[in-house]
Order: structure tokens, then sequence, then C-alpha cells
């Protein structure tokens, strides 16, 4: 085998080379994207999505194969996308930074609605359950909180600066998170059209 042989880069997968400015606003247009959408599921800026839609010459870089797997599954996009907020309260079951469950709350008619993003069952909040109620979110809060039983509770409280035993209290001061394990809690509320 010759040194021209060896040295020629073999290509494993058909994943285009390239792509073009056409190509990119075609599938953006298609999945029904603003320029600042489509950047912000493909993790880059708008600036950088509006120069490779005026760009004359071809794009190279990771986007080639994000743009080949949009093409082929565009239904991901909607699987993917953060439903609209209907409650105040909004809580987001995460593992590291994925995100595996939405968890919109209604306090005071004492409804929850979830969005799962995982198939994995042992990673979503409430498991197998797709439509849990108030009281299966309660135990859910419980579950990553300290016991009620713990010893001298009182004191663990006074760390935290609360009052009394809230789960959701002391979750917004733990995020929820446990030694054995990388899922943790962020907790959302609107008020007046802000989110905090």
């Amino acid at each position: 085998m010759g040194n021209r042989e060896r040295d020629r880069k073999e290509n494993l997968f058909t994943t285009p080379q390239y792509t073009t400015a056409e190509e990119i606003k075609k599938i953006r247009t298609q999945l029904k994207l603003t320029q600042k959408e489509f950047a912000s599921l493909i993790n880059c800026s708008k600036p950088t999505v509006e120069r490779w839609e005026r760009s004359k010459t071809v794009i190279t870089g990771p986007v080639v194969f994000i743009l080949s797997m949009l093409e082929k599954y565009p239904e991901y996009v909607k699987e993917i996308r953060i439903p609209e907020r209907t409650t105040l309260l909004r809580l987001w079951y995460m593992y590291k930074q994925k995100v595996c469950t939405i968890i919109d709350v209604d306090e005071m008619n004492q409804r929850v609605k979830i969005t799962n993003f995982t198939n994995s069952v042992i990673m979503r909040a409430f498991g197998a359950e797709e439509h849990p109620d108030y009281s299966a979110y309660v135990e859910f809060l419980e579950s990553r909180c300290f016991p009620r039983s713990r010893d001298k509770i009182k004191l663990v409280l006074r760390d935290l600066e609360l009052p009394f035993y809230d789960p959701l209290m002391i979750i917004e001061k733990t995020e929820g998170r446990m030694a054995e394990d990388d899922f943790w809690i962020k907790i959302e509320r609107q008020y007046n059209d802000r989110i905090i």
C-alpha cells in the first residue's frame, strides 16, 4: 500500500461535507422557526444563523450533521419543545444538565401537568405515571427532601432558615439535591409576566 492510499481519509459515514445558506433557510422554514428559535435549537447565536443564511460560500462543521438529522427527523423538534406555561409554578426535574420532566403546578386548584423529555422511566419524575395527581406531586417533592422524621430536624430547618417543614420551600433552598444521585430541581415562579 502506497503512502498516498494510507494518507487518504476514509469516510465512515454518509454525512455531507458541507451545507449552504439555502439549505439552512429551507430546513429552518420547514420547521417553522425564526432565526432566534433556530439558534436556540442548535445552541448557537442568532448572528451566527444570520451569517450562515447570508453566506455565499459553503458552510462546514457540526451544523452539517445537525441539519441532516433535522431534515430526516423534523418531528424531533416537537418532542423537545418546552410547553407553553399555563401555571404560575413550574418545576424542572433535571439529571445533571438534561431536562427529564417539566412539572406545571396549579397550587390553587391542586392540579399537575407533566411533560417528559426522556423515554427512560427511571429518569422521569413520576416514573411510568403520565398523569399524576396532586398527592403524587406532594410525594415526589418529599422524596427529594430529607425525611420529616429526621433526627434534630429543627436544627436542619434552622440552618436552612425555614420556620417549618415544607417540601417545596426545602427544595427552593436545596434544589432537591440528594447525596446518592445527580438529579435536581429548578423552580420557576411567574409573577406579573416575570419568571423568577
